[in-house]
């Protein structure tokens, strides 16, 4: 049941990053959420509290992300190191094996987790993200991949005035404004689940955020896809500029047996959207693969009822 198990703490890494998580519910298998870039675990507000009413769920923030620290040495971040600090996370609560749920680079994260460790991943839930190269698809052209080198040129020289700009531009009304008229379904987003996104990034060190994009940008797991060996279901958003639709459908066809829905309308925040359409979704491919699911009636209703954040 929900609130019945809680836990919250920080893992120090070898390195010197200090690794923020949070452990909540009961129940195997175990679910591990894997954010996207520059995120704290915003986009799961309307998911978590179904998922852990038979589940113990993972939380974590990624290096320089919500609150985990950075390592001593700061080009210590990335991929390679998303990956070896979850497995050491899951290791550290006990979790064996896991669904491994990614949005947005979350994706990429849980595919290289698999292809690293195949025996720690029960099944894939892989919504609004790309399978990697992502800087090469938003908006469907190679703009944003064209003029980051430029972008982390700056950060890299400028790391203070980048930061103190950043901090003052995510805050303003004009930046989220922006965002929501368009790259998102502002008929369907509520404000008050996107502010905590500019928050985040107002605070984010943007160095961390130019390195771990870069890392992105370098990496893919389509060699990978074809060796994927566990149940995948991929989420796309219609409207998705970000990750285009035609991609995830790319992905699902890549993956032996994926799972492939739509969510109509929806953007790169669906499941803040049509929390509804995707709590439906994922409740259906846990149950038809014994995943054991909650299949609470009133499901749909608390859908849009999300858990209070813990202090």
């Amino acid at each position: 049941m929900v609130g019945e198990s809680f836990q919250q703490d920080f893992l120090e890494t070898s390195d010197g990053a200090s690794l923020y998580f949070q452990l909540c519910g009961e129940g195997d298998p175990a679910i591990v959420l894997c954010d996207g870039l520059g995120c704290d675990g915003f986009a799961w507000k309307y998911l978590l509290p179904n998922l852990k009413r038979e589940h113990r769920v993972l939380r974590w923030h990624y290096r320089g992300h919500g609150r985990s620290g950075v390592p001593n040495d700061r080009t210590q971040i990335g991929m390679q190191h998303n990956c070896d600090d979850l497995r050491l996370l899951m290791n550290t609560v006990g979790v064996g094996k896991a669904v491994l749920f990614g949005h947005s680079m979350g994706v990429q994260v849980a595919l290289e987790f698999h292809r690293r460790n195949p025996d720690r991943v029960a099944a894939l839930a892989l919504v609004c993200g790309s399978y990697g190269n992502p800087l090469d698809t938003v908006h469907d052209a190679a703009t944003l991949k064209a003029t980051f080198p430029f972008l982390r040129q700056a950060v890299e020289r400028f790391p203070r005035l980048a930061a103190a700009l950043t901090g003052v531009v995510m805050r303003t009304e004009l930046a989220l404004q922006l965002a929501v008229s368009m790259e998102l379904n502002r008929e369907l987003l509520q404000r008050n689940d996107i502010i905590p996104y500019f928050d985040h990034l107002a605070r984010m060190d943007p160095l961390v955020f130019v390195r771990t994009l870069d890392s992105l940008a370098e990496h893919t797991a389509w060699d990978h896809l074809s060796r994927v060996d566990v149940p995948t279901l991929i989420i796309s958003g219609e409207k998705d500029r970000f990750t285009p639709s035609w991609l995830s459908q790319r992905m699902a066809h890549a993956v032996p047996g994926a799972e492939f829905m739509i969510i109509p309308q929806g953007s790169h925040t669906a499941p803040l959207e049509q929390p509804e359409l995707v709590w439906h979704a994922v409740n259906k491919f846990f149950q038809e693969h014994g995943l054991q699911a909650a299949s609470d009636p009133d499901a749909s209703r608390a859908a849009r009822e999300p858990t209070p954040e813990p202090a």
